[in-house]
Protein backbone atom coordinates (compact mmCIF):
# COMPACT_ATOMS: atom_id res chain seq x y z
CA UNK A 1 0.00 0.00 0.00
CA UNK A 2 1.38 3.61 -0.84
CA UNK A 3 1.36 5.99 2.44
CA UNK A 4 3.17 8.72 0.86
CA UNK A 5 4.34 8.91 -2.99
CA UNK A 6 1.42 10.21 -4.96
CA UNK A 7 0.04 11.92 -2.09
CA UNK A 8 0.02 15.86 -1.67
CA UNK A 9 1.67 17.05 1.02
CA UNK A 10 3.85 20.12 2.41
CA UNK A 11 7.46 20.41 1.32
CA UNK A 12 10.16 20.03 3.35
CA UNK A 13 10.75 24.18 3.48
CA UNK A 14 7.62 25.04 2.83
CA UNK A 15 7.04 26.45 6.38
CA UNK A 16 10.95 27.53 6.64
CA UNK A 17 10.17 30.17 3.79
CA UNK A 18 6.62 31.00 4.65
CA UNK A 19 7.90 32.16 8.51
CA UNK A 20 11.07 33.08 7.25
CA UNK A 21 13.22 30.96 9.06
CA UNK A 22 14.74 30.05 5.69
CA UNK A 23 18.37 31.07 5.42
CA UNK A 24 19.31 32.30 2.15
CA UNK A 25 23.22 33.63 1.03
CA UNK A 26 22.19 37.13 1.61
CA UNK A 27 20.88 36.56 5.20
CA UNK A 28 24.65 35.22 6.09
CA UNK A 29 26.18 37.37 8.56
CA UNK A 30 29.33 36.71 10.20
CA UNK A 31 31.64 38.71 12.88
CA UNK A 32 34.15 41.30 11.60
CA UNK A 33 32.21 40.48 7.77
CA UNK A 34 33.36 43.32 5.58
CA UNK A 35 30.85 44.56 2.24
CA UNK A 36 32.31 43.73 -1.39
CA UNK A 37 31.75 46.29 -4.11
CA UNK A 38 32.74 45.90 -7.52
CA UNK A 39 33.79 48.56 -10.00
CA UNK A 40 32.80 47.68 -13.69
CA UNK A 41 33.45 48.60 -17.30
CA UNK A 42 32.11 51.85 -18.79
CA UNK A 43 32.73 50.63 -22.60
CA UNK A 44 32.58 47.07 -24.76
CA UNK A 45 35.77 47.44 -25.18
CA UNK A 46 39.07 48.60 -24.69
CA UNK A 47 42.20 48.71 -23.22
CA UNK A 48 43.04 49.69 -19.16
CA UNK A 49 45.67 51.95 -19.96
CA UNK A 50 46.25 53.42 -15.91
CA UNK A 51 44.04 52.39 -12.97
CA UNK A 52 45.02 53.91 -9.89
CA UNK A 53 43.45 53.02 -6.17
CA UNK A 54 46.15 55.26 -4.17
CA UNK A 55 42.70 57.77 -3.03
CA UNK A 56 40.53 54.84 -2.71
CA UNK A 57 42.50 52.89 0.14
CA UNK A 58 42.85 55.89 1.90
CA UNK A 59 39.18 56.27 2.38
CA UNK A 60 38.07 55.32 6.02
CA UNK A 61 36.82 51.59 6.42
CA UNK A 62 38.37 50.49 2.99
CA UNK A 63 39.79 47.46 4.44
CA UNK A 64 41.28 45.88 0.70
CA UNK A 65 41.44 46.60 -2.82
CA UNK A 66 42.23 44.45 -6.17
CA UNK A 67 42.64 44.74 -9.26
CA UNK A 68 42.80 42.71 -12.90
CA UNK A 69 47.15 43.17 -12.06
CA UNK A 70 47.16 42.01 -8.80
CA UNK A 71 45.08 38.75 -9.91
CA UNK A 72 46.82 38.35 -13.31
CA UNK A 73 46.28 34.79 -14.70
CA UNK A 74 43.35 33.98 -12.54
CA UNK A 75 40.89 32.60 -14.81
CA UNK A 76 37.98 30.57 -14.37
CA UNK A 77 35.36 28.78 -16.16
CA UNK A 78 33.33 25.47 -15.60
CA UNK A 79 35.08 23.68 -19.01
CA UNK A 80 36.51 26.91 -21.34
CA UNK A 81 38.73 28.56 -18.54
CA UNK A 82 38.77 32.18 -20.16
CA UNK A 83 36.89 34.74 -17.87
CA UNK A 84 39.71 36.18 -15.63
CA UNK A 85 38.52 37.28 -11.96
CA UNK A 86 39.23 40.84 -12.96
CA UNK A 87 39.40 42.15 -16.35
CA UNK A 88 43.16 42.24 -16.64
CA UNK A 89 44.67 44.59 -19.15
CA UNK A 90 41.71 44.30 -21.51
CA UNK A 91 37.58 44.87 -20.99
CA UNK A 92 35.00 42.84 -23.31
CA UNK A 93 31.85 44.36 -22.61
CA UNK A 94 29.73 46.58 -20.44
CA UNK A 95 29.76 45.99 -16.96
CA UNK A 96 33.13 43.50 -16.72
CA UNK A 97 34.66 43.81 -12.87
CA UNK A 98 37.85 46.37 -13.21
CA UNK A 99 38.34 46.44 -9.65
CA UNK A 100 36.64 45.33 -6.41
CA UNK A 101 36.63 46.63 -2.98
CA UNK A 102 35.70 45.01 0.66
CA UNK A 103 35.28 47.74 3.28
CA UNK A 104 33.09 48.25 6.98
CA UNK A 105 30.30 49.86 5.37
CA UNK A 106 28.37 49.48 1.96
CA UNK A 107 28.82 53.43 1.85
CA UNK A 108 32.55 53.42 2.52
CA UNK A 109 32.85 50.14 -0.36
CA UNK A 110 30.99 52.18 -2.60
CA UNK A 111 33.10 55.47 -1.91
CA UNK A 112 35.96 53.69 -2.71
CA UNK A 113 34.49 52.63 -5.67
CA UNK A 114 33.92 56.59 -6.68
CA UNK A 115 37.82 56.83 -5.56
CA UNK A 116 39.25 54.70 -8.19
CA UNK A 117 40.47 56.14 -11.59
CA UNK A 118 41.02 54.39 -14.66
CA UNK A 119 41.65 55.46 -17.80
CA UNK A 120 40.48 53.41 -21.02
CA UNK A 121 41.76 53.58 -24.76
CA UNK A 122 38.38 52.18 -26.43
CA UNK A 123 39.00 49.30 -28.93
CA UNK A 124 36.91 48.28 -31.94
CA UNK A 125 33.42 46.35 -30.49
CA UNK A 126 31.12 44.04 -32.47
CA UNK A 127 27.89 42.99 -30.88
CA UNK A 128 26.20 41.30 -33.89
CA UNK A 129 26.82 37.70 -33.56
CA UNK A 130 26.65 37.39 -37.18
CA UNK A 131 28.95 40.23 -37.92
CA UNK A 132 32.00 38.71 -35.13
CA UNK A 133 31.84 35.45 -36.90
CA UNK A 134 33.26 37.20 -39.76
CA UNK A 135 37.14 36.80 -40.20
CA UNK A 136 37.27 40.41 -40.54
CA UNK A 137 35.73 41.20 -37.18
CA UNK A 138 36.94 42.61 -34.40
CA UNK A 139 39.32 40.01 -32.35
CA UNK A 140 37.63 39.97 -28.70
CA UNK A 141 40.68 36.74 -27.31
CA UNK A 142 43.77 37.20 -29.35
CA UNK A 143 45.36 34.53 -26.80
CA UNK A 144 41.98 31.93 -27.33
CA UNK A 145 44.67 29.05 -28.76
CA UNK A 146 45.97 29.14 -24.93
CA UNK A 147 43.11 29.07 -23.37
CA UNK A 148 42.42 25.51 -21.34
CA UNK A 149 39.04 23.28 -21.48
CA UNK A 150 38.26 24.31 -24.89
CA UNK A 151 36.39 21.68 -27.09
CA UNK A 152 38.71 21.35 -29.66
CA UNK A 153 42.25 23.04 -30.94
CA UNK A 154 41.63 26.31 -32.13
CA UNK A 155 44.54 26.50 -34.71
CA UNK A 156 44.54 30.73 -35.06
CA UNK A 157 42.53 33.35 -33.23
CA UNK A 158 39.28 33.74 -34.29
CA UNK A 159 35.75 34.99 -32.61
CA UNK A 160 33.96 31.72 -33.83
CA UNK A 161 35.65 29.49 -30.78
CA UNK A 162 32.97 25.99 -31.19
CA UNK A 163 32.34 24.92 -33.97
CA UNK A 164 30.36 21.28 -34.39
CA UNK A 165 28.99 19.09 -36.85
CA UNK A 166 26.33 16.48 -36.59
CA UNK A 167 24.71 14.76 -40.07
CA UNK A 168 23.21 11.65 -41.40
CA UNK A 169 22.57 10.75 -45.14
CA UNK A 170 23.62 13.00 -47.63
CA UNK A 171 21.80 16.21 -47.46
CA UNK A 172 22.71 17.93 -50.72
CA UNK A 173 21.25 14.36 -52.58
CA UNK A 174 18.35 14.99 -50.32
CA UNK A 175 17.11 18.38 -51.33
CA UNK A 176 17.79 17.45 -54.81
CA UNK A 177 14.84 14.71 -54.31
CA UNK A 178 12.68 17.47 -52.79
CA UNK A 179 9.54 19.38 -54.65
CA UNK A 180 10.10 21.79 -52.54
CA UNK A 181 12.43 23.89 -50.29
CA UNK A 182 12.17 26.06 -47.72
CA UNK A 183 14.54 28.24 -46.36
CA UNK A 184 14.08 30.77 -43.21
CA UNK A 185 15.95 32.85 -40.41
CA UNK A 186 14.97 32.84 -37.03
CA UNK A 187 16.40 35.14 -34.19
CA UNK A 188 16.38 34.37 -30.54
CA UNK A 189 17.25 37.05 -28.29
CA UNK A 190 19.27 36.72 -24.66
CA UNK A 191 16.61 36.44 -21.96
CA UNK A 192 17.77 36.66 -18.23
CA UNK A 193 16.62 34.08 -16.05
CA UNK A 194 14.55 36.52 -14.03
CA UNK A 195 14.82 34.88 -10.38
CA UNK A 196 14.06 36.68 -7.18
CA UNK A 197 17.18 36.52 -5.10
CA UNK A 198 20.30 38.17 -6.62
CA UNK A 199 23.93 36.10 -6.98
CA UNK A 200 25.36 36.08 -3.37
CA UNK A 201 28.20 34.74 -1.44
CA UNK A 202 29.67 35.02 1.62
CA UNK A 203 33.66 33.79 2.22
CA UNK A 204 35.62 33.29 4.99
CA UNK A 205 38.97 31.95 5.24
CA UNK A 206 40.66 30.85 8.38
CA UNK A 207 44.16 30.95 9.45
CA UNK A 208 44.18 27.04 8.48
CA UNK A 209 43.53 28.12 5.26
CA UNK A 210 40.13 26.27 5.06
CA UNK A 211 37.46 28.96 3.39
CA UNK A 212 34.02 28.82 4.46
CA UNK A 213 31.49 29.82 1.72
CA UNK A 214 27.60 30.21 1.37
CA UNK A 215 26.71 30.82 -2.09
CA UNK A 216 23.49 30.64 -4.09
CA UNK A 217 24.63 27.94 -6.14
CA UNK A 218 22.69 24.71 -7.06
CA UNK A 219 25.86 23.32 -7.68
CA UNK A 220 29.08 23.48 -4.39
CA UNK A 221 30.98 20.94 -5.72
CA UNK A 222 31.41 22.62 -8.83
CA UNK A 223 31.97 25.60 -7.01
CA UNK A 224 34.84 24.27 -5.25
CA UNK A 225 36.37 22.48 -8.42
CA UNK A 226 36.25 26.19 -10.24
CA UNK A 227 37.45 28.37 -7.40
CA UNK A 228 40.18 25.01 -6.67
CA UNK A 229 41.50 25.65 -9.83
CA UNK A 230 41.44 29.63 -10.52
CA UNK A 231 43.35 30.27 -7.34
CA UNK A 232 45.53 27.16 -6.99
CA UNK A 233 43.60 26.24 -3.81
CA UNK A 234 42.58 22.08 -2.89
CA UNK A 235 39.32 21.93 -3.34
CA UNK A 236 38.66 19.80 0.00
CA UNK A 237 39.99 23.48 1.51
CA UNK A 238 36.57 25.28 0.62
CA UNK A 239 34.02 24.34 2.43
CA UNK A 240 30.54 25.05 0.81
CA UNK A 241 27.49 25.06 3.29
CA UNK A 242 23.71 24.79 2.36
CA UNK A 243 21.92 27.68 1.58
CA UNK A 244 17.98 28.18 0.02
CA UNK A 245 18.10 29.49 -3.30
CA UNK A 246 15.76 32.36 -4.07
CA UNK A 247 15.25 30.84 -7.90
CA UNK A 248 17.94 29.14 -10.57
CA UNK A 249 15.94 28.35 -13.74
CA UNK A 250 19.44 27.26 -14.95
CA UNK A 251 22.04 30.03 -13.60
CA UNK A 252 23.00 29.42 -10.26
CA UNK A 253 25.81 26.96 -11.50
CA UNK A 254 28.43 29.12 -11.25
CA UNK A 255 30.89 29.83 -9.25
CA UNK A 256 30.78 33.50 -10.34
CA UNK A 257 32.13 35.80 -7.87
CA UNK A 258 33.56 33.36 -4.91
CA UNK A 259 37.04 33.48 -5.84
CA UNK A 260 37.40 36.91 -6.29
CA UNK A 261 35.62 37.39 -2.63
CA UNK A 262 38.27 34.55 -1.67
CA UNK A 263 41.19 36.87 -3.02
CA UNK A 264 39.54 39.68 -0.94
CA UNK A 265 38.99 37.80 2.32
CA UNK A 266 42.48 36.11 2.11
CA UNK A 267 43.82 39.78 1.57
CA UNK A 268 41.69 41.32 4.15
CA UNK A 269 41.98 38.60 6.92
CA UNK A 270 37.99 39.12 7.19
CA UNK A 271 35.07 37.42 6.08
CA UNK A 272 33.17 39.14 3.20
CA UNK A 273 29.77 39.51 1.67
CA UNK A 274 28.96 40.58 -1.87
CA UNK A 275 25.65 40.98 -3.03
CA UNK A 276 24.71 41.51 -6.31
CA UNK A 277 22.00 44.41 -7.05
CA UNK A 278 19.48 44.16 -9.68
CA UNK A 279 21.06 46.31 -12.13
CA UNK A 280 24.13 44.23 -11.93
CA UNK A 281 22.29 41.24 -11.80
CA UNK A 282 20.57 41.80 -14.97
CA UNK A 283 23.28 43.59 -17.14
CA UNK A 284 26.41 41.39 -16.36
CA UNK A 285 24.85 37.85 -14.99
CA UNK A 286 24.73 34.57 -17.10
CA UNK A 287 22.07 35.11 -19.26
CA UNK A 288 20.75 32.51 -21.84
CA UNK A 289 22.45 32.46 -25.47
CA UNK A 290 20.62 34.78 -28.24
CA UNK A 291 21.42 32.93 -31.53
CA UNK A 292 20.58 33.00 -35.09
CA UNK A 293 19.46 29.82 -36.76
CA UNK A 294 18.98 29.16 -40.24
CA UNK A 295 16.56 26.52 -41.25
CA UNK A 296 16.43 24.74 -44.92
CA UNK A 297 13.78 21.92 -45.33
CA UNK A 298 13.62 19.46 -48.59
CA UNK A 299 9.46 18.47 -48.61
CA UNK A 300 7.91 16.16 -51.39
CA UNK A 301 4.65 16.94 -52.45
CA UNK A 302 3.17 14.52 -50.55
CA UNK A 303 4.24 16.46 -47.03
CA UNK A 304 6.96 13.27 -46.31
CA UNK A 305 10.56 15.54 -45.30
CA UNK A 306 13.45 14.07 -46.62
CA UNK A 307 16.10 16.82 -45.83
CA UNK A 308 17.19 19.22 -43.42
CA UNK A 309 19.70 21.62 -42.58
CA UNK A 310 20.51 24.10 -39.61
CA UNK A 311 22.87 26.39 -38.77
CA UNK A 312 22.99 27.39 -35.44
CA UNK A 313 25.11 30.64 -34.56
CA UNK A 314 25.12 31.38 -30.86
CA UNK A 315 26.00 34.53 -29.18
CA UNK A 316 27.82 33.72 -25.85
CA UNK A 317 28.81 37.22 -25.37
CA UNK A 318 32.66 37.91 -24.28
CA UNK A 319 33.39 34.86 -22.36
CA UNK A 320 32.37 31.26 -22.49
CA UNK A 321 33.26 30.28 -19.29
CA UNK A 322 29.68 29.59 -17.78
CA UNK A 323 28.94 26.58 -19.89
CA UNK A 324 29.00 23.38 -18.26
CA UNK A 325 30.42 21.89 -21.12
CA UNK A 326 32.34 23.20 -24.34
CA UNK A 327 28.74 23.80 -26.51
CA UNK A 328 24.87 23.62 -25.69
CA UNK A 329 24.25 20.52 -25.63
CA UNK A 330 19.87 20.80 -26.53
CA UNK A 331 21.17 22.30 -29.56
CA UNK A 332 21.57 19.18 -32.02
CA UNK A 333 18.28 18.11 -30.58
CA UNK A 334 16.77 20.42 -32.33
CA UNK A 335 16.32 18.05 -35.62
CA UNK A 336 12.92 17.20 -33.23
CA UNK A 337 11.36 13.90 -33.36
CA UNK A 338 10.67 13.15 -36.90
CA UNK A 339 11.71 10.83 -39.55
CA UNK A 340 14.66 12.73 -41.48
CA UNK A 341 16.73 10.62 -43.80
CA UNK A 342 19.56 13.53 -44.49
CA UNK A 343 19.91 15.81 -42.05
CA UNK A 344 23.01 18.22 -41.15
CA UNK A 345 23.50 20.39 -38.10
CA UNK A 346 26.09 22.82 -37.77
CA UNK A 347 26.72 25.19 -34.88
CA UNK A 348 29.02 28.03 -34.14
CA UNK A 349 29.68 29.42 -30.42
CA UNK A 350 30.96 33.15 -31.08
CA UNK A 351 32.59 35.79 -28.94
CA UNK A 352 30.87 39.24 -29.07
CA UNK A 353 31.37 42.64 -27.16
CA UNK A 354 28.07 41.68 -24.70
CA UNK A 355 27.46 40.08 -21.39
CA UNK A 356 28.64 36.70 -21.23
CA UNK A 357 25.81 34.06 -21.39
CA UNK A 358 25.29 30.75 -19.36
CA UNK A 359 22.45 28.17 -18.91
CA UNK A 360 18.74 28.94 -18.88
CA UNK A 361 16.13 26.32 -18.82
CA UNK A 362 16.53 23.89 -21.44
CA UNK A 363 19.75 25.11 -23.13
CA UNK A 364 19.95 25.25 -26.50
CA UNK A 365 16.40 23.56 -26.68
CA UNK A 366 14.69 26.05 -26.89
CA UNK A 367 16.18 28.06 -29.12
CA UNK A 368 16.73 25.29 -31.72
CA UNK A 369 13.04 23.91 -31.02
CA UNK A 370 11.64 27.55 -31.51
CA UNK A 371 13.19 27.51 -34.86
CA UNK A 372 12.31 24.20 -36.24
CA UNK A 373 8.87 23.94 -34.81
CA UNK A 374 8.13 27.77 -36.76
CA UNK A 375 10.07 25.60 -39.84
CA UNK A 376 7.66 22.76 -39.40
CA UNK A 377 4.29 25.43 -39.48
CA UNK A 378 5.95 27.34 -42.40
CA UNK A 379 6.94 24.13 -43.98
CA UNK A 380 3.07 22.78 -44.04
CA UNK A 381 1.93 26.33 -45.16
CA UNK A 382 4.01 25.84 -48.06
CA UNK A 383 3.28 22.01 -49.32
CA UNK A 384 -0.90 22.74 -48.04
CA UNK A 385 -1.14 21.07 -45.33
CA UNK A 386 -2.11 21.40 -41.81
CA UNK A 387 0.43 21.72 -39.60
CA UNK A 388 -0.46 19.00 -36.75
CA UNK A 389 -1.16 16.50 -39.88
CA UNK A 390 2.28 16.95 -41.41
CA UNK A 391 3.80 16.52 -37.84
CA UNK A 392 1.99 13.46 -37.59
CA UNK A 393 3.17 12.16 -41.11
CA UNK A 394 6.55 12.54 -40.38
CA UNK A 395 6.96 11.37 -36.62
CA UNK A 396 9.35 9.00 -35.93
CA UNK A 397 7.94 5.20 -34.21
CA UNK A 398 9.27 3.37 -31.13
CA UNK A 399 12.56 2.05 -31.70
CA UNK A 400 13.58 3.74 -34.43
CA UNK A 401 16.25 6.02 -35.29
CA UNK A 402 16.58 10.32 -34.36
CA UNK A 403 17.63 11.78 -37.38
CA UNK A 404 21.09 11.57 -36.00
CA UNK A 405 21.02 8.22 -35.29
CA UNK A 406 19.72 7.92 -31.62
CA UNK A 407 17.90 4.89 -31.07
CA UNK A 408 14.55 5.83 -29.18
CA UNK A 409 12.99 2.61 -27.37
CA UNK A 410 10.12 5.10 -26.70
CA UNK A 411 9.22 7.88 -29.02
CA UNK A 412 5.09 8.59 -28.00
CA UNK A 413 5.79 11.78 -30.14
CA UNK A 414 2.48 10.84 -32.60
CA UNK A 415 0.34 9.10 -29.35
CA UNK A 416 0.84 12.93 -27.47
CA UNK A 417 0.39 15.47 -29.85
CA UNK A 418 -2.80 12.93 -31.17
CA UNK A 419 -3.88 13.44 -27.40
CA UNK A 420 -3.27 16.77 -27.29
CA UNK A 421 -5.38 17.77 -30.27
CA UNK A 422 -8.51 15.84 -28.83
CA UNK A 423 -7.97 17.47 -25.44
CA UNK A 424 -7.89 20.68 -26.39
CA UNK A 425 -10.57 20.69 -29.76
CA UNK A 426 -7.95 21.33 -31.94
CA UNK A 427 -9.96 20.29 -34.63
CA UNK A 428 -13.45 22.18 -33.54
CA UNK A 429 -14.88 24.55 -35.18
CA UNK A 430 -13.70 28.27 -33.66
CA UNK A 431 -14.97 31.73 -33.77
CA UNK A 432 -13.40 33.96 -36.01
CA UNK A 433 -9.79 35.74 -35.44
CA UNK A 434 -9.17 32.82 -33.44
CA UNK A 435 -5.68 30.95 -34.08
CA UNK A 436 -5.06 27.39 -33.22
CA UNK A 437 -1.17 26.11 -33.28
CA UNK A 438 0.54 23.21 -32.12
CA UNK A 439 4.03 22.62 -31.45
CA UNK A 440 6.50 19.27 -30.69
CA UNK A 441 9.61 19.08 -28.76
CA UNK A 442 11.22 16.18 -26.86
CA UNK A 443 13.70 16.14 -23.99
CA UNK A 444 15.21 13.07 -21.81
CA UNK A 445 16.23 13.95 -18.50
CA UNK A 446 19.93 14.42 -17.23
CA UNK A 447 22.35 12.40 -15.60
CA UNK A 448 23.91 12.95 -12.70
CA UNK A 449 25.52 11.81 -9.20
CA UNK A 450 24.48 11.72 -5.55
CA UNK A 451 25.13 10.85 -2.21
CA UNK A 452 22.12 10.05 0.31
CA UNK A 453 22.20 9.09 4.17
CA UNK A 454 19.63 7.24 6.21
CA UNK A 455 20.01 6.69 10.14
CA UNK A 456 17.92 5.92 12.86
CA UNK A 457 19.32 6.47 16.39
CA UNK A 458 18.43 5.17 20.03
CA UNK A 459 15.26 7.42 20.03
CA UNK A 460 13.90 6.04 16.98
CA UNK A 461 14.64 9.14 15.51
CA UNK A 462 14.91 8.98 11.46
CA UNK A 463 17.11 11.55 9.56
CA UNK A 464 17.46 11.68 5.93
CA UNK A 465 20.98 13.48 4.95
CA UNK A 466 22.44 14.70 1.50
CA UNK A 467 23.94 17.61 0.22
CA UNK A 468 21.57 18.55 -2.81
CA UNK A 469 21.09 22.46 -2.65
CA UNK A 470 16.89 22.46 -3.77
CA UNK A 471 16.57 24.84 -6.33
CA UNK A 472 13.01 24.23 -5.80
CA UNK A 473 12.01 20.98 -7.50
CA UNK A 474 11.24 19.75 -4.38
CA UNK A 475 13.97 17.27 -4.30
CA UNK A 476 13.94 17.09 0.04
CA UNK A 477 10.69 16.34 -0.49
CA UNK A 478 10.64 13.62 -2.99
CA UNK A 479 13.41 12.31 -1.32
CA UNK A 480 11.48 12.29 2.32
CA UNK A 481 8.74 10.37 0.72
CA UNK A 482 10.58 7.95 -0.61
CA UNK A 483 12.42 6.89 2.53
CA UNK A 484 9.16 7.13 4.42
CA UNK A 485 7.48 4.66 2.16
CA UNK A 486 10.53 2.29 1.75
CA UNK A 487 10.69 2.02 6.08
CA UNK A 488 6.79 2.58 6.69
CA UNK A 489 6.93 5.69 8.15
CA UNK A 490 4.49 8.71 8.50
CA UNK A 491 6.34 11.61 6.59
CA UNK A 492 6.30 13.68 9.43
CA UNK A 493 8.87 11.27 10.99
CA UNK A 494 11.42 11.68 8.90
CA UNK A 495 14.24 14.51 9.54
CA UNK A 496 15.67 16.18 6.95
CA UNK A 497 19.26 17.62 7.33
CA UNK A 498 21.29 19.33 4.58
CA UNK A 499 24.82 18.82 4.85
CA UNK A 500 27.91 20.90 3.18
CA UNK A 501 30.23 19.85 1.25
CA UNK A 502 32.91 18.44 3.66
CA UNK A 503 30.35 15.70 4.46
CA UNK A 504 29.86 14.64 1.15
CA UNK A 505 31.75 13.18 -1.94
CA UNK A 506 29.64 14.12 -4.84
CA UNK A 507 26.33 15.79 -5.95
CA UNK A 508 25.89 16.95 -8.94
CA UNK A 509 22.82 19.06 -7.84
CA UNK A 510 19.33 19.72 -9.48
CA UNK A 511 19.02 19.44 -12.62
CA UNK A 512 17.51 19.13 -16.27
CA UNK A 513 14.39 17.04 -14.70
CA UNK A 514 16.61 14.60 -12.95
CA UNK A 515 16.15 14.88 -9.17
CA UNK A 516 13.93 12.21 -9.09
CA UNK A 517 16.21 9.51 -10.85
CA UNK A 518 19.38 10.81 -9.53
CA UNK A 519 18.81 12.16 -5.79
CA UNK A 520 15.33 9.60 -5.31
CA UNK A 521 17.89 6.76 -6.42
CA UNK A 522 20.11 7.33 -3.79
CA UNK A 523 17.36 8.04 -0.83
CA UNK A 524 15.59 4.62 -2.00
CA UNK A 525 18.91 2.85 -1.72
CA UNK A 526 19.96 4.49 1.46
CA UNK A 527 16.55 3.86 2.89
CA UNK A 528 16.71 -0.31 1.40
CA UNK A 529 20.06 -0.59 3.49
CA UNK A 530 18.51 0.77 6.29
CA UNK A 531 15.61 -1.21 5.88
CA UNK A 532 17.60 -4.57 5.27
CA UNK A 533 19.68 -3.65 8.35
CA UNK A 534 16.71 -3.41 10.75
CA UNK A 535 15.17 -6.86 9.80
CA UNK A 536 18.72 -8.48 10.23
CA UNK A 537 19.34 -6.97 13.91
CA UNK A 538 15.38 -7.66 14.68
CA UNK A 539 15.77 -11.03 13.90
CA UNK A 540 18.87 -11.37 15.69
CA UNK A 541 17.19 -10.26 19.10
CA UNK A 542 13.82 -12.01 18.27
CA UNK A 543 15.75 -15.04 17.51
CA UNK A 544 13.48 -14.92 14.13
CA UNK A 545 13.76 -16.01 10.65
CA UNK A 546 14.22 -12.80 8.84
CA UNK A 547 11.62 -14.25 6.43
CA UNK A 548 8.94 -14.02 9.25
CA UNK A 549 9.18 -10.14 9.85
CA UNK A 550 8.01 -6.95 8.09
CA UNK A 551 8.72 -3.47 8.40
CA UNK A 552 5.73 -1.37 9.90
CA UNK A 553 4.86 1.85 11.23
CA UNK A 554 8.04 2.53 12.96
CA UNK A 555 8.75 -1.09 13.84
CA UNK A 556 9.90 -4.55 12.99
CA UNK A 557 6.79 -7.26 13.68
CA UNK A 558 6.37 -10.63 13.85
CA UNK A 559 4.12 -11.80 10.56
CA UNK A 560 1.98 -14.43 13.54
CA UNK A 561 2.19 -10.59 15.82
CA UNK A 562 3.80 -12.63 18.33
CA UNK A 563 6.74 -10.38 18.67
CA UNK A 564 7.58 -6.56 18.14
CA UNK A 565 10.44 -4.57 18.24
CA UNK A 566 11.08 -0.89 17.94
CA UNK A 567 13.20 1.36 15.56
CA UNK A 568 14.69 2.56 18.53
CA UNK A 569 14.63 -1.12 20.44
CA UNK A 570 16.38 -2.27 17.37
CA UNK A 571 18.89 0.60 17.22
CA UNK A 572 20.00 0.46 20.47
CA UNK A 573 20.43 -3.54 20.54
CA UNK A 574 22.34 -2.57 17.57
CA UNK A 575 25.06 -0.40 19.05
CA UNK A 576 22.78 3.19 19.33
CA UNK A 577 22.29 3.73 15.51
CA UNK A 578 21.62 2.20 12.39
CA UNK A 579 22.39 3.50 8.91
CA UNK A 580 22.44 3.56 5.65
CA UNK A 581 24.41 5.71 2.21
CA UNK A 582 22.96 5.43 -1.01
CA UNK A 583 24.96 6.50 -4.31
CA UNK A 584 23.57 7.11 -7.60
CA UNK A 585 26.08 7.53 -10.38
CA UNK A 586 25.20 7.86 -13.89
CA UNK A 587 26.32 10.84 -15.99
CA UNK A 588 24.72 9.81 -19.40
CA UNK A 589 20.93 10.87 -20.27
CA UNK A 590 18.11 9.37 -20.06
Amino acid sequence: MIRSIGIPTPRVEGEAKVAGKALYTADVALPGMLWVKVLRSPIAHGRIKRIETSNARALPGVRAIVTGGDLSGAKIGKKIVDMPLLADGVVRYIGEKVAAVAAETEAAAEAALDAIEVEYEPLPAVTDVAEAAEAAAPLIHPDIPAYAGLLHKVESASNVFVRLTWKKGDVEAGFRQADAIVENTFRVPSVHQGYIEPHACVVEVKPSGVAEIWASTKSPFNLREQVGAALGVRPADLVVHPCYIGGDFGGKGDANDVALCYALAKRSGRPVKFVLDYMEELTAGNPRHAAVIHVKTGVKKNGIIVAQQIEFLFDSGAYGSYRPQGYLVGAHDAVGPYRIPHCLVEEKYVYTNKVPCGYMRAPGHVQGFFAVESQMDLVAKRIGMDPAEFRLMNFMRDGEASPLGHVIAHVKAAETLAKALEESGYRAPKAKNVGRGCAVANWVSKGGESYCFVAVDDQGNVTLSAAVMDTGPGAYTIMRQIVAEELCLPLEAIIVEMLDTSKVIKDTGVRGSSSTRVHGTAAYEAAKKVRDELVRAAARSMGASEADLIVYDGGVIHKRAERRMTFAEIARASGGRISGEGHYANMADG
